[in-house]
């Protein structure tokens, strides 16, 4: 008893020494990888250590740069994965000359693998397969009709469809589509075939079946931390107690007690972790479904506010300067344009290298997606103004300045200010893409029902952000009216 009790004694004298240290857990957008994260996360905060949750990270090459630049310092991963998808091998590699090779030239750490092997594999719906009498990707080989959709990661790879194709010469031409909506596609009959990992509990549901990989072209993918080397090592300590734990029949199973029996990511791993008596405390709070809907609201309205308030400060006087200096105003309105054919996730990523993850790269991006409404709206607002007025303030003898500040600016704000709405509303769509380089807001339950494939928890992230932009075309359509003289605004025909 007395053992007992010292036991319990330096474990919290332990856990309170390092509970003032933060810890930042990524995850990559797909199921499994939520799971194990959340288990890392919860095992830290067991032992004391703040955790900082950057989930819903866009894919390996963000979660790994992010890792890299210091914006997570640890996040579940596959050696299979580094190896191909990373450090671009294209030859055999151990775990343990992986794990050397990531310290010694990359300062970073693999430890240890959790237990179980998440390889890639093809699979398609059982009685198809048995249709046409496949069971290896060999088979395909034969049947050029297949429809073959496949996730965008897997497209890209080096361990991917290019060379997967290349070993098995297969003909066919996939197309691209989200992982989780993959699994649909399967079951509506509108593809044949996909990319899958061998752990997916949507093979149970779905009655799937894995093609064998009969040429043996996918590495092991041994899931295990990846962490940097200069992190506390006893935050390794910690995580190393996850050694060998799972097996896949177990991490398929907790899979499906997402994916089929809608518990969330933290039950999952708090349940599992309990199971394996990992956890020295029982302090487990699930974060209600209406508090996180307000905190995600409040970081969404800050994302947008502070870009928008950014923007502004930056096109409005862009758009006079292009006004009263013509001939920079079509190259200047031509880049800003330029911008916005840029895709938002591709903007959102190439910030990654320069800004790293989270908020910051995420108001960036969007202030230069807001530039061009306000800049346009501006200069198009002064522009239009009647020339029979520019000539009287010039008579009366104004200065410049003079009659940008009482003639030309109070015309134009009723189309400056429509400028304004527009980038509001387009920040606040554009912002739930934020999510994918750990940003938060609205966009997290989006990007989660997308790895899920579960259209309600979509609707968590979806139906707010369409509110919150409602009600922000109202608040401007009020700050018009306060703004805006009464004559200048339009009136109804009578």
């Amino acid at each position: 008893m007395k053992r007992a009790k010292l036991t319990f004694f330096l474990v919290m004298l332990f856990t309170e020494s390092i509970g003032a240290q933060t810890i930042k857990v990524g995850a990559k957008h797909f199921n499994e990888g939520y799971i194990l994260s959340e288990m890392m996360a919860q095992l830290l905060e067991d032992r004391g250590f703040q955790v900082e949750r950057k989930f819903g990270l866009g894919g390996t090459l963000i979660c790994y740069e992010a890792l890299v630049n210091g914006e997570i310092d640890a996040y579940p991963e596959y050696s299979g994965t580094i190896a191909q998808a990373v450090l671009k091998r294209t030859d055999q590699i151990s775990f343990e000359e992986l794990q050397n090779l990531l310290a010694r030239e990359h300062q970073l750490e693999l430890l240890e693998s959790f237990g179980f092997n998440n390889t890639y594999a093809l699979t398609m719906r059982a009685e198809l397969a048995e249709q046409f009498n496949l069971t290896t990707i060999s088979d395909l080989g034969q049947r050029r009709d297949l429809r073959i959709g496949l996730s965008y990661e897997f497209l890209e790879r080096t361990d991917g469809w290019n060379a997967l194709a290349k070993a098995y010469s297969l003909p066919q031409r996939p197309v691209g589509m989200e992982h989780g909506l993959a699994y649909q596609a399967l079951e509506q009959n509108k593809i044949d075939v996909t990319d899958a990992y061998s752990t997916d509990a949507e093979i149970l549901r779905y009655d799937l079946v894995l093609l064998e990989d009969d040429r043996r072209f996918f590495p092991e993918y041994l899931a295990a931390p990846l962490v940097r080397n200069d992190l506390d090592p006893r935050v390794r300590t910690v995580l190393g107690e996850l050694t060998a734990r799972i097996t896949e029949p177990e991490i398929q199973r907790l899979n499906a007690e997402v994916a089929i029996h809608k518990k969330s990511f933290a039950q999952v791993a708090h349940s599992f972790l309990k199971g394996e008596s990992l956890l020295q405390r029982n302090s487990f709070v699930a974060e209600t479904k209406w508090s996180a809907l307000g905190h995600r609201t409040l970081t969404h309205i800050k994302l947008t506010a502070i870009a928008l308030v950014i923007a502004m400060g930056l096109a409005i006087p862009f758009g006079i300067l292009i006004y009263r200096r013509p001939v920079i105003a079509r190259p200047v309105l031509y880049m800003s344009g330029l911008l916005q054919t840029v895709p938002s996730i591709a903007l959102l990523a190439f910030m990654i290298p320069l800004f790293g993850i989270g908020i910051k790269p995420a108001i960036i991006a969007l202030v230069l997606y807001a530039l061009l409404p306000i800049l346009r709206n501006t200069y198009a607002a002064l522009n239009t103004i009647d020339p029979n007025l520019k000539k009287v303030s010039v008579a009366m003898g104004l200065t410049v300045w003079q009659r940008l500040r009482h003639i030309e600016i109070p015309l134009a704000i009723p189309n400056m200010m429509a400028g304004i709405r527009t980038a509001a509303v387009i920040s606040i769509g554009t912002a739930t893409l934020a999510a994918f380089i750990g940003a938060g807001g609205l966009g997290e339950p989006i990007v989660t029902g997308l790895a899920l494939n579960d259209p309600y928890i979509i609707m968590e992230g979806a139906i707010p952000a369409a509110l919150l932009a409602i009600f922000v075309e109202l608040g401007f359509e009020g700050l018009e009216r306060l703004l805006v003289p009464r004559h200048l605004l339009q009136q109804t025909a009578r």
